[in-house]
């Protein structure tokens, strides 16, 4: 620029803003709008992929109940996982996986597949030091693997090196 008045103009633009101008848009605004009353208990909405953490994320700024996110790979729920936490925050944010291995498999899954769940479980029952995520995001394939009722209420056992514990206790 030959004049310091025609520089260019640095702009910043925090993800408050930009989820307020999603949800300004009439058809954003409307669906938020039948969120944040409930009718209907469950919200189904078809949305291009880009724009998906950009509503999801006006979304969970519009109501205060926690929304579930269903994706239909592992890839789409970590890639959305990771764009919601950069724009709602991280401890705002859960993934939940799915189990690597199948039913009829005589496999365990993971440990920490296993641990991951029954954080979010935690989490959302109360029972965890970290406060309830505002979005819970699962491949479809976790939704539907059984799981046994009342597992976020478990507290973990804690122990610690030179603890004497009877095991029967443990």
């Amino acid at each position: 620029p030959d004049h310091p008045d025609d520089a260019p103009r640095m702009v910043g633009v925090t993800s408050d803003r930009l989820l307020s101008l999603v949800a300004s848009d009439p058809v954003v605004s409307e669906l938020l709008g039948a969120a944040r009353s409930g009718v209907p208990d469950t919200l189904d909405v078809m949305i291009p992929e880009a724009m998906r953490p950009l509503f999801v994320g006006a979304l969970v700024a519009s109501t205060d109940r926690t929304v579930l996110v269903a994706t239909s790979t592992y890839r789409e729920a970590e890639a959305i996982t990771e764009s919601l936490s950069s724009l709602v925050g991280e401890q705002q944010v859960a993934y939940y996986p799915a189990w690597e291995t199948l039913p009829h498999e005589r496999l365990s899954p993971r440990s920490d597949t296993v641990g991951r769940r029954l954080d979010v479980l935690r989490r959302l029952a109360g029972t965890s030091e970290l406060p309830a995520p505002r979005v819970v995001v699962a491949p479809v394939r976790a939704l539907l693997q059984p799981q046994v009722r009342g597992l976020g209420q478990l507290r973990p056992v804690r122990l610690a090196v030179g603890d004497e514990v009877d095991p029967a206790d443990v």
